[in-house]
């Protein structure tokens, strides 16, 4: 299924991130529709490098992009010589930038800081030189302790946030310019979905609770988990985000959400549903209160009228597409 009414066969297209969750949906999406599209697929591939935190610097994994027929280059956003390499190498049409350090929990502020906004403005300023779209992952993170999910209601409070609404900034300071091209920034909520797993720790939760009921464990949830609510929303319709934000006249920033928060306790009901597995749930004291969102849910009335978004899938349904590489993934990857 396409998403917008551009033909990208006669395309040059690069992914930043491209082995990472969003980025290798996205390569395959063009592979699947638009076969003679070039791709370019740029990813810090993991090493055993690790964060102080104890988290994997990169989660970019060589099993994303089984079956991938285009250009893979392995490499840093932060290295001047790749950039210039690929300003002068490639004549791109389209850039997605899905590249970026983004574990909430880093305490690394400047490796934070020059990767996610600083080699950001240098994909930029390719973008331009090469007349590309610039389509970017910006974060629902940039909001933080704002109690408005809407664009310019931002109050980030940790440093991934922080980094996010930087990006931003730079967005809107190049906007002001006579540019040739559009940038658009997608603010994702909570998604969820196939190529998440080797996220590892930080894949969301529908695909931990899921393994935890395919183990015979009983999940567990944090006391008062009906209430804690999220903007989940399905891989899918992020892409159909990202398609539909190439078109050159919606320069912006958007949130990428369904605009209904839903609770923890729900994808533990949909999930024992769809597994037919039922251990009850094991309910346990919440250690992050003072530090912790207890509700988000996007506003996303700009997305709809702008970039003519509408998400297609309600919890129940994405849940649903998802069971089948869920099972795979337990039988392959975690059993």
């Amino acid at each position: 299924m396409t998403f917008n009414d551009i033909d990208f066969n006669s395309k040059t297209i690069l992914i930043t991130g491209g082995a990472g969750f969003i980025g290798s949906n996205l390569a395959f999406y063009f592979q699947n529709n638009f076969p003679m599209a070039k791709v370019v697929v740029v990813d810090c591939f993991r090493s055993g490098e690790i964060f102080s935190n104890g988290n994997l610097k990169s989660f970019g994994h060589f099993k994303n992009l089984l079956g991938f027929k285009g250009i893979v280059i392995s490499g840093d956003i932060n290295d001047k010589k790749l950039l210039k390499n690929l300003k002068l190498n490639y004549k791109f049409d389209y850039i997605f930038h899905q590249a970026a350090i983004s574990d909430t929990t880093v305490s690394e502020q400047d490796l934070m800081i020059k990767t996610n906004v600083n080699a950001y403005e240098d994909l930029l300023k390719i973008a331009i030189n090469h007349k590309a779209n610039m389509i970017y992952a910006s974060s629902a993170a940039t909001y933080g302790d704002s109690d408005r999910f809407e664009v310019g209601y931002e109050r980030a409070n940790n440093a991934y946030g922080f980094s996010k609404v930087m990006m931003d900034n730079i967005t809107y300071e190049y906007l002001k310019k006579d540019l040739d091209i559009s940038i658009v920034g997608l603010k994702y909520f909570n998604v969820y979905g196939p190529k998440e797993f080797y996220k590892n720790k930080t894949a969301s939760m529908v695909v931990q609770f899921a393994h935890q009921i395919l183990k015979g464990l009983t999940p567990k949830l944090f006391e008062g988990s009906d209430k804690i609510l999220r903007d989940f929303i399905y891989i899918e319709d992020v892409i159909q985000a990202n398609i539909k934000a190439c078109n050159p006249k919606q320069s912006g920033i958007y949130n990428v959400g369904t605009g209904k928060a839903r609770s923890f306790e729900d994808i533990v009901n949909i999930l024992q549903k769809e597994l037919e597995i039922d251990k009850g749930k094991e309910y346990i004291p919440n250690p992050f209160i003072g530090a912790y969102q207890f509700f988000t849910e996007a506003n996303i009335e700009s997305t709809k009228e702008n970039l003519g978004y509408k998400p297609r899938y309600e919890m129940e349904d994405g849940i649903k597409s998802y069971i089948p590489e869920i099972k795979r993934l337990f039988k392959e990857e975690v059993k």
